[in-house]
């Protein structure tokens, strides 16, 4: 990554704190669980998912917490992907906030995200609003919605670092970070190949900006009257672009009458 202030490049934090370790080691030791439970009796990931119709009907509300600690048991690139994550983007974001903002930020975009992943399908379907029946009775989990609140802090933090990304092999700004993580997302989602849960990926980013917004304290997180102000400025910049097209069209258009051959009938 390189800051603001040169080209220097590093792979990853230079230092690790102790909230990034702990978090990390949490998620690896219920990951064993995972794994060992059902040898010993107990399913940990079906007594901790997220599942709208578990969460609301049976009032098991300990899952929109649960959630963000467990993992696929199938596949451990997704535990190995979010830790890495949280260690590449949260170690700097813990040494400069400091441990316990962080610690409180990251939980309650996990568990804010795990919130609106059981509200949202049983909400459509009291408003009568057709809703998957995998939606319902579905299950979410992973670290995935903490994860993407930090990254969205980073990038705000740090909006011109420049971050070298793995796949694809490319150098972005931070502050670009999400856009093309959810764009990689959608191009996935259209080829029929993904299994994430975007509206928890969402609800993460949406958790962790509204709380920067309000907190104050991070002044690259843009509040809602800033984003409508640039988003009029685009459109009169836009029209403004439109206007001195159909000027020079009209221009190039009269320039080419005048030039042309005058015949007499």
């Amino acid at each position: 990554m390189n800051g603001r202030g040169g080209a220097n490049i590093s792979f990853g934090p230079p230092q690790t704190p102790a909230i990034i370790k702990n978090l990390m080691i949490a998620n690896g030791v219920v990951f064993i669980a995972q794994l060992a439970g059902p040898s010993f009796g107990f399913d940990v990931t079906s007594w901790g998912v997220v599942q709208p119709a578990a969460v609301w009907s049976d009032f098991q509300l300990w899952r929109i917490f649960t959630y963000m600690w467990l993992h696929s048991p199938g596949s451990i690139l997704h535990v190995a992907f979010n830790m890495f994550s949280l260690w590449m983007f949260g170690s700097a974001l813990a040494l400069f906030w400091g441990e316990e903002r962080f610690l409180k930020y990251y939980l309650l975009c996990g568990v804010g995200a795990g919130f609106l992943i059981a509200s949202i399908p049983s909400l459509l379907g009291l408003l009568g609003i057709a809703s998957r029946a995998s939606d319902v009775f579905g299950y979410t989990l992973g670290a995935s919605g903490a994860v993407m609140g930090v990254l969205l802090a980073y990038s705000f933090t740090w909006p011109d670092r420049t971050i070298m990304l793995i796949f694809p092999p490319i150098p972005i700004k931070a502050i670009w970070l999400i856009p093309l993580l959810f764009l990689m997302e959608w191009m996935s989602a259209s080829a029929g190949s993904s299994n994430v849960s975007h509206t928890g990926h969402l609800a993460g980013v949406l958790i962790g900006w509204i709380y920067l917004v309000n907190e104050g304290r991070t002044p690259g997180a843009p509040t809602p009257q800033a984003l409508l102000l640039r988003w009029r400025r685009y459109r009169m910049r836009q029209k403004i672009r439109a206007v001195h097209r159909d000027d020079k069209r009209d221009q190039d258009r009269w320039r080419d009458d005048d030039d042309g051959p005058t015949r007499f009938h």
